[in-house]
């Protein structure tokens, strides 16, 4: 049975960077807008960087105000723990069928107090963290997480009470059930993002065996001020790395492993890493293992050469294989790409691995959107158009269409607004309510 229905102009899925644009730029406008995200908070993987390339700006203080713009907009509604489990035409829109998951808790009443968290005995590995560090069973996911409300790890809670005993509001409610949600909208944008699951790559280099082999993502957790441990220490024993090798195209460009693409960002995020750790830890020697820099937007290579500068050492080989010596140290062989081709042995304290993208979801069965071969949703106009897909009314943003950087994330989600605006006027009589390009939004766009 549905037992709430919603009727708003566009209807977005996901609640990363890509999504939040998209869902701004139509609110904006004056349309009602749906946003809906599976996990407990919006801000996507954005939330979780430590900083941004190549301005080295903070990624949360980036973040964090478009999450609170998108919670206090009054044409937008938003939608954690949900998943669209099915959608069927209606006219020229679409009716979704969501499927919210318990929180087992008010998020109306819960005031983010965290008393219930104090309380709660249980430790859990913290999924956000990669579990270098660990939350109650009862939890906020981060400090910063929209909505500000706990929820209830009901696999791993002992119903021991605490919480309901604790809770000032009486908000907590371990009778809650999943709950459809009946979603009426004119068009649709699929913003689902990307995923960075380890590739069997990883595993041949050791990653999940080796404790001091980690990725990039990862990383970002350590150099994070929100991080786990406030430094940069090696996993395996706590001690601050004196050696850190980067893996470039971990998986990626690997017809064996069918990800034969480049995924863009990689060099990037590497080259930035390692600036920044060069900052943290101004004794460590740091080492990239290269096959191809690629610096491909503005600014992107003075940000490479400033690397260079800051004495980061580039070295363009191959690694062949990563095995574990004596004092968990990690012996790399590498293959040297030069005009003095060799193999040698190089021992670092900490490798990192550069893994790339793969898509965030496959969108055919649920919503009947053709992809590539790559797994990315397909555009039948990629280069006039390309936010739209071969289903009339659904668009698609971000890094769902393929692999691109914070920056284009945000101009992919605004061509994919225009395009539902387009679609909305053309096809639903439905006129924004400000005009896309006023003279006030010009000015406040500069």
């Amino acid at each position: 049975m549905i037992e709430n229905k919603i009727h708003v102009d566009a209807l977005i899925i996901g609640g990363g960077i890509a999504g939040m644009q998209a869902s701004l730029d139509l609110a904006d406008q004056g349309y009602q807008v749906a946003l809906v995200e599976k996990d407990a908070s919006i801000g996507g993987k954005m939330i979780s960087l430590s900083k941004v390339f190549p301005t080295l700006d903070c990624g949360s203080c980036i973040t964090t105000p478009k999450m609170a713009d998108v919670a206090h907009h009054d044409n937008i509604t938003m939608l954690t723990l949900c998943e669209v489990e099915s959608i069927t035409p209606n006219g020229d829109g679409i009716i979704a069928d969501v499927l919210q998951t318990p929180r087992y808790v008010d998020v109306d009443d819960c005031t983010g107090c965290r008393l219930c968290e104090l309380a709660c005995p249980v430790d859990v590995s913290d999924d956000n963290d990669f579990g270098f560090t660990a939350h109650r069973a009862a939890y906020i996911p981060f400090a910063t997480a929209i909505p500000p409300a706990a929820r209830i790890d009901i696999d791993n809670c002992i119903f021991c009470g605490k919480c309901l005993t604790a809770c000032p509001v009486d908000c907590i409610d371990f009778t809650e059930q999943p709950q459809h949600i009946e979603i009426e909208a004119g068009t649709l944008i699929l913003a689902t993002g990307y995923n960075v699951t380890p590739y069997d790559a990883k595993k041949e280099y050791g990653a999940g065996q080796l404790r001091n082999v980690i990725d990039g993502m990862m990383m970002e957790r350590l150099l994070s001020p929100t991080g786990p441990y406030g430094h940069v220490l090696r996993p395996s024993d706590g001690m601050l790395p004196e050696s850190i090798a980067y893996v470039q195209c971990a998986g990626s460009r690997d017809a064996t492993l069918g990800v034969t693409y480049c995924s863009r960002i990689c060099c990037m995020y590497a080259i930035k890493q390692a600036m920044l750790l060069a900052g943290a830890l101004p004794m460590a020697e740091i080492t990239i293992y290269y096959m191809d820099i690629r610096a491909f937007g503005k600014g992107y290579e003075e940000f490479y050469q400033n690397a260079k500068a800051m004495g980061i050492n580039f070295e363009k080989g191959k690694i062949a294989r990563i095995i574990e010596v004596e004092n968990q140290n990690l012996n790399l062989r590498v293959e040297l790409i030069d005009e003095y081709s060799q193999v040698v042995d190089r021992e670092h304290d900490l490798v990192v691995l550069s893994v790339g993208m793969l898509p965030g979801y496959d969108p055919r069965a649920v919503f009947g959107v053709p992809v590539t071969k790559d797994g990315f949703i397909k555009s039948p106009a990629l280069n006039i158009s390309p936010a739209t897909t071969e289903k009339a009314g659904i668009f698609a943003a971000g890094a769902a269409t393929g692999p691109m950087d914070i920056v284009d994330s945000i101009m992919s989600a605004g061509a994919a607004a225009a395009e539902a605006s387009a679609y909305l006027e053309a096809h639903n009589g439905h006129a924004a309510a400000v005009p896309l390009m006023t003279p006030e939004r010009i000015v406040n766009h500069e």
